[in-house]
């Protein structure tokens, strides 16, 4: 486990904390505390705050990874924070706004440019300083940020920064690229392309700035976009099973229907980034079919 061997009890505390079956502990194993220790070293070697970018599809098991990241980084007395590009999108009335005044589809959260990017630099910033930061939280049930008084607050400096996200470190298409739809979605409701050429300069704009600062990216590689439908659709499932049973409003829980309608928004992007990251990620993972690295 290279560097980063935790204790048996940790590892046994950790699966519960989370809920994690008990054989998730092999990935922990072969590929989370390597990682870690590659990581660590990064950070010291760098000597300075380092910055890492996880990107994977919708339901890769992004945010897992980075959890037990920055689990077993603290653990070995590392100070890392985890960030979700998801947090950082803008409010459900500034997307109502956006799609007013540029195109419709922009009210669905997800794609460039459905970010408060000013902000996420004002967080990335703050938590190289010493002190208290408050994080930025997004309720996906309500489709729309949390109250400033839910955030979280972490302690800084952080040595390791880890922003996770579905195009995290994502980079710009050529103009011509965007010409033909890649779906219904794109033909029938972008059929000018307006939707997509806005989402593509945000990405070599203000997105650019933002993900310059990632020092380290990790990629998680789905087999195909078809199985990345069938895990949103459990994403979903899950949410509304936990708001059920926890008596929270599951109203605005998306059915299958929407689910489909909703990862078209993503699936450009998605497409472009499984084909150009490789070459130029740091750590790439092929995953298959149940979110396992191959």
């Amino acid at each position: 486990m290279g560097g980063m061997r935790p204790s048996d009890a940790w590892v046994r505390q950790f699966l519960h904390r989370e809920h994690l079956p008990a054989d998730f502990r092999l990935l922990i194993e072969r590929v989370h505390a390597p990682l870690a220790g590659r990581i660590a070293a990064a950070a010291r070697a760098q000597g300075s705050c380092l910055t890492v970018g996880l990107c994977g599809a919708q339901g890769s098991g992004k945010s897992t990874m980075a959890a037990v990241l920055c689990a077993l980084l603290a653990n070995a007395g590392v100070a890392a924070t985890a960030l979700s590009l998801d947090d950082f999108y803008l409010p459900r009335a500034a997307r109502l706004e956006l799609a007013g005044r540029v195109h419709p589809l922009l009210q669905t959260r997800g794609v460039p440019g459905t970010h408060e990017v000013s902000l996420a630099l004002q967080v990335h910033a703050a938590l190289r300083e010493p002190g208290m930061i408050a994080l930025p939280a997004f309720d996906k049930a309500q489709d729309d940020r949390r109250p400033r008084e839910q955030w979280p607050e972490v302690r800084g400096p952080a040595q390791v920064i880890l922003l996770e996200g579905w195009c995290v470190g994502a980079v710009a298409q050529a103009p011509g690229e965007l010409v033909t739809p890649v779906n219904a979605l794109e033909e029938e409701d972008d059929a000018q392309g307006l939707w997509r050429r806005y989402v593509n300069d945000a990405l070599a704009g203000e997105y650019r700035s933002w993900f310059a600062q990632i020092d380290f990216l990790i990629l998680l590689r789905a087999p195909g976009f078809e199985v990345v439908h069938r895990w949103r659709l459990e994403q979903e499932h899950k949410l509304g099973e936990r708001l059920r049973s926890e008596g929270g409003d599951s109203s605005r829980v998306m059915d299958d229907r929407s689910i489909a309608r909703f990862i078209s928004h993503y699936e450009r992007l998605t497409r472009h980034i499984h084909a150009e990251m490789p070459a130029r990620a740091d750590v790439v993972f092929e995953l298959d079919e149940q979110r396992r690295p191959r």
